[in-house]
C-alpha cells in the first residue's frame, strides 16, 4: 500500500478559491491521501461550506490567525500521514501531482524537502518556480529559477535547489519530527526559506522535481501589492538574515539594508506617493529593532 499523505492547506476568506483546489483533490490519482483545511479564523467567509461539499475532508478551525506558519503547524498536528504536502489554497493540481514528489523522497532519505514545478494559472505556459538560487547575503533576496520563463523543457531535470516554495512542499513527517515545524514569528513570508535552513543545518537536501506541477493563482490572500505585503516582506527579509546569517555576513548585510536598500526603497514609495506603503517599510524596520529574532 502507498504510504498516507497528508494534504494541509490553509483557508482565509477564501472558501470559493479552498473548494476550486479541493476539486483538483478529488481527481487525484494517488490512492492513499487525507486532506487537511485549517481555517485561520476567516472573519468574513463560511468556512463550513467547505465541510458540506467535502465532506471527506477535516476541517480544523483556528480561534484566531496564525499566519502562515501557525496555521499549517496545526494541521501537521493533525496529520497521520508519513509525508505532509503544504499547499496554497490558491492552486490547482493535476491528477498525477502526487507521485513523484513521494518517489523522489522514497528515493534518498537525504532528501529532506522537495517542490514541484510551479506554473501560473494565468499562463499555464510560464513557469513561476523551477527551484531557488542561493540567498544573496548582501540583498536578502533569492531568485526563482525559471520565473516568467516559457516551459519549453529547459527546467525538466529534477536536482538540489538551494530551498523550498511555499506554495508547494512536500516533508517527511521524520524530518519534521527532527527538525521542528516552520517558525511562527514571521507569520507571513520567509518562513519557507527559514525553514528550508533548519532543515538544511539538520544534514538533509532541498529537492526541485518537474516531473510534478501546479498551477499557482497568486497572492489571492494578500494582494499582489499592499501595504501589508510590503510589511511582512520587509520585515521577515531582515530577520531572516538575523536568525540564519553568520555575525560578518549579518554585520555586511544590514550595511547594505541601512544605506543603500531602505533608502532606495523609502525614496521609490514617496515619489509614487504610496504613502501606506511608505509606512509598512518603517513599521517593519521599527519591529526590528524592537524584537528579538526568536
Amino acid at each position: 500500500m502507498k504510504p498516507l499523505v497528508s494534504i494541509i492547506t490553509i483557508n482565509y476568506n477564501e472558501s470559493g478559491v479552498t473548494l476550486e483546489l479541493l476539486e483538483s483533490i478529488r481527481k487525484l490519482s494517488y490512492p492513499n491521501i487525507e486532506v487537511l483545511v485549517v481555517d485561520n479564523a476567516s472573519p468574513n467567509d463560511t468556512p463550513d461550506v467547505i465541510k458540506e461539499n467535502y465532506p471527506e475532508i477535516k476541517l480544523i478551525k483556528s480561534p484566531e490567525n496564525l499566519g502562515f506558519a501557525g496555521g499549517n503547524n496545526l494541521g501537521v498536528k493533525e496529520a497521520k500521514g508519513e509525508y505532509l504536502l503544504f499547499i496554497n489554497n490558491d492552486t490547482i493540481v493535476p491528477e498525477g501531482f502526487i507521485e513523484p514528489l513521494v518517489e523522489t523522497l522514497q528515493s534518498d532519505e537525504t532528501i529532506g524537502m522537495v517542490s514541484p514545478k510551479i506554473k501560473f494559472h494565468w499562463d499555464t505556459t510560464l513557469i513561476q518556480y523551477a527551484g531557488y538560487t542561493a540567498m544573496n547575503k548582501w540583498t536578502i533576496r533569492n531568485n526563482s529559477i525559471g520565473y516568467h520563463q516559457t516551459d519549453n523543457g529547459d527546467y525538466d531535470v529534477a536536482g538540489e535547489t538551494e530551498s523550498i516554495h511555499g506554495a508547494a512542499m512536500m516533508v517527511p513527517k521524520r524530518v519534521v519530527d527532527k527538525v521542528g515545524m516552520m517558525t511562527e514569528i514571521y507569520f507571513l513570508y520567509y518562513e519557507e526559506h527559514d525553514w528550508a535552513e533548519m532543515v538544511k543545518r539538520a544534514g538533509y537536501r532541498i529537492f526541485y522535481q518537474p516531473k510534478s506541477y501546479i498551477l499557482h493563482k497568486e497572492s489571492v490572500s494578500t494582494g499582489k501589492f499592499s501595504p501589508l505585503k510590503t510589511y511582512y516582506i520587509s520585515r521577515n527579509r531582515i530577520l531572516f538574515a538575523r536568525r540564519n546569517f553568520k555575525s560578518l555576513e549579518l554585520f555586511v548585510s544590514l550595511l547594505f539594508q541601512c544605506f543603500v536598500s531602505i533608502p532606495k526603497n523609502s525614496l521609490k514609495h514617496l515619489l509614487r506617493k504610496e504613502f501606506d506603503h511608505f509606512k509598512a517599510l518603517w513599521k517593519a524596520i521599527s519591529w526590528n529593532l524592537t524584537h528579538k529574532a526568536v
